[in-house]
């Protein structure tokens, strides 16, 4: 069993030179160097447990000061040894679920290692002729090595450990196992002390299971692991898959006015919702925007697909215009152009836009996010308080609003209020439905000069409705419920694609656009010439079609052709069928695979949403019967009055 979680840090003051142990004089040099003055609530509590050979389990909001709560005692631990370890030995193995993540805390880590003189040396030996300092192989010292997928191949990686041989690994999970898969890398029971996994949560997901059992089983049993995360306790049940020995919980909340409140989050981040209709979804941004005082120097919009990113990076500049600077981010870049974007991001000196999914929602240390703005709902409810917490780090004042449909999707509020993250509703009055339409219009713009945007947008919206339609929260969030047309126009779409969803759609498909679709060209003058001989093949064709044989052939040509049409259509309609049904009969077999106590649990789940949902429906009819206000017209919670 997990022991209680221990409430107060060790020492009243929270000052550095109070740790028990004590802390190095170079550690103090260095967290005073980097303006640490006293530590946080988490490291005061955290860092003695670990340093004093605990297993622990620590929760607490995003922004509280968390890697350096296992990077002090990893460093400590290792320069407090009776000797040096021996070559391609690894002494730590720190565990990261992003490229991101794990790079940042390297470099954190290459920041705290900078005041110990040996390690120092060893990570930036001089170059050239210039002299060496003196350094015995019993001196005591930590290199640490940085791996990654995606930047080195695992040859480099195994070259880079054999040249160097470090002490200390900072990976994220498949590069780690290829490196420790190799027979000249060692972590026997006398070298190996210490395992930490940051947003441990995720990494005890189904992704990243497989992976960390194998890696598991290169380490001996005998070692001090660390899990540290804003949202531990919802892998708590499989602590003991990562073999934890009767480890200490450390639980940092949120103190408010009425004491200790159950909040992931820092009290200075305010969540908001803003309920606003779909012809508006991209529109609203410029308002927002312009009405948060004073003007926000960096933010970040999640969505919910890479496709989503690719095209909105073309479109939110002709709605935005030129104030701010809007930088993509999403899986499916290469691990440079992630970096590159990131670094552009994170040191911009002008207000700046990360347009992002959710490979940028979860452990990032970004300075001074001011807003967060989710632009689509997280398919995963778990994520939203992780999005949310980009902002309001370090103390620093933050908002974070989730844009929501008018309707149904209203519901989210209260489903989030039942996980304890309650949200306030945003005021802020809906623009003119001719903003609106302008927006449309200067999207369209662009797309009608190159049909490739088209084809972006076509993607895009096709990629965002199959992540909507795979929402968790399935009973909100409905794509029966979507106003398709509104959508469309929002999105600045010339037409709508064509999809199954559609099949039983009524309205305009074409979204009131007339567009001659065979002079529709690509920029792109390979592109434009397939598509130009892919019109002249289905010409001739058509042409030779009509000359060969007589009327009564054409007659029954036509007819096999009606024939065939009907004949794929039906065989389409039985296809989807097909998918339907083993969809649904993998669905039941995943539900009969699951323990009882998670079937419970999401049986009580789809119950309160149920209730959820019935008992808003009853305050919309008593408020149309009395002839009140919208909701969200009004809103309780406190207001938000700009940035420290």
């Amino acid at each position: 069993m997990v022991p209680k979680p221990k409430q107060k840090p060790t020492t009243s003051s929270r000052t550095w030179d109070g740790l028990n142990p004590p802390l190095s004089q170079w550690g103090l040099d260095a967290v005073s160097s980097m303006g640490f003055t006293r530590m946080t609530p988490v490291q005061a509590s955290a860092i003695p447990l670990f340093m004093a050979h605990k297993d622990v389990v620590v929760e607490a909001v995003t922004g509280s000061g968390k890697t350096l709560s296992f990077l002090i005692p990893v460093v400590e631990k290792l320069l407090r040894l009776d000797e040096p370890l021996k070559k391609h030995h690894i002494g730590a193995i720190i565990i990261s679920p992003t490229r991101e993540l794990a790079s940042q805390i390297y470099q954190v880590l290459l920041s705290l290692l900078e005041f110990h003189p040996a390690s120092a040396a060893a990570i930036n030996p001089p170059e050239g002729d210039a002299p060496r300092p003196k350094s015995s192989s019993s001196t005591l010292k930590v290199v640490p090595q940085l791996l990654l997928g995606g930047t080195t191949t695992p040859a480099e990686d195994l070259s880079s450990f054999l040249k160097r041989s470090p002490n200390v690994l900072v990976s994220t999970p498949g590069r780690l196992l290829e490196l420790l898969s190799s027979p000249h890398v060692h972590c026997p029971q006398s070298s190996f002390e210490m395992l930490v996994l940051d947003e441990a949560d995720r990494l005890l997901d189904l992704g990243f299971k497989d992976d960390l059992q194998r890696i598991l089983r290169h380490l001996p049993k005998q070692r001090r692991t660390g899990l540290f995360s804003a949202s531990i306790s919802e892998a708590v049940d499989q602590i003991v898959r990562v073999g934890l020995r009767n480890p200490v919980k450390v639980a940092v909340k949120v103190r408010g006015g009425s004491g200790v409140e159950d909040k992931r989050t820092p009290a200075s981040l305010q969540m908001t919702y803003l309920t606003t209709p779909p012809a508006h979804k991209y529109s609203i941004l410029k308002q927002i925007l312009s009405t948060v005082q004073p003007t926000p120097q960096k933010t970040i919009f999640f969505v919910s697909t890479c496709s989503s990113v690719d095209y909105l990076t073309m479109m939110l500049p002709l709605i935005l215009g030129d104030e701010f600077s809007l930088v993509p981010l999403h899986g499916k870049h290469a691990s440079n152009v992630r970096q590159k974007n990131f670094t552009r991001f994170t040191t911009a000196t002008t207000p700046s836009i990360l347009l992002t999914t959710d490979v940028a929602s979860r452990g990032l240390d970004i300075p001074s996010v001011d807003l967060v703005v989710q632009i689509d709902p997280p398919s995963d409810p778990k994520t939203f308080i992780h999005r949310c917490g980009r902002a309001g780090r370090a103390g620093r004042r933050g908002l974070s609003i989730v844009l929501l449909h008018p309707g149904r999707e209203e519901d989210y509020v209260s489903f989030l209020e039942v996980r304890k993250t309650p949200v306030a509703p945003y005021n802020l009055p809906i623009p003119s439905d001719d903003d609106a339409a302008a927006a449309t219009e200067a999207v369209r713009k662009i797309m009608r000069q190159d049909r490739n945007h088209h084809d972006k947008g076509q993607k895009a919206f096709v990629s965002w409705l199959r992540s909507y339609s795979k929402h968790q929260a399935s009973s909100i969030f409905r794509v029966a419920d979507l106003d398709w047309e509104a959508l469309g126009k929002a999105w600045g779409l010339l037409k709508l694609p064509k999809m199954p969803e559609l099949r039983s759609f009524t309205g305009d498909r074409t979204l009131g656009v007339s567009l001659d679709w065979d002079n529709f060209t690509y920029k792109d003058k390979q592109k434009e010439k397939r598509r130009k001989e892919m019109m002249e093949e289905y010409a001739q064709a058509q042409a030779q079609a009509q000359t060969q044989g007589t009327q009564e052939d054409s007659r029954k040509r036509r007819a096999v052709e009606n024939s065939s049409w009907s004949q794929n259509q039906e065989a389409r309609d039985k296809k989807f069928k097909r998918r339907e049904a083993k969809k649904s009969r993998k669905e039941l077999e995943r539900w009969e695979q699951l323990p009882e106590e998670e079937k419970q649990k999401a049986r009580e789940t789809e119950r309160m949403v149920e209730d959820i949902r019935a008992k808003n429906e009853q305050e919309r009819q008593a408020r149309i019967a009395a002839k009140e206000d919208a909701p969200n017209a009004n809103g309780n919670g406190e207001e938000f009055t700009g940035f420290d």
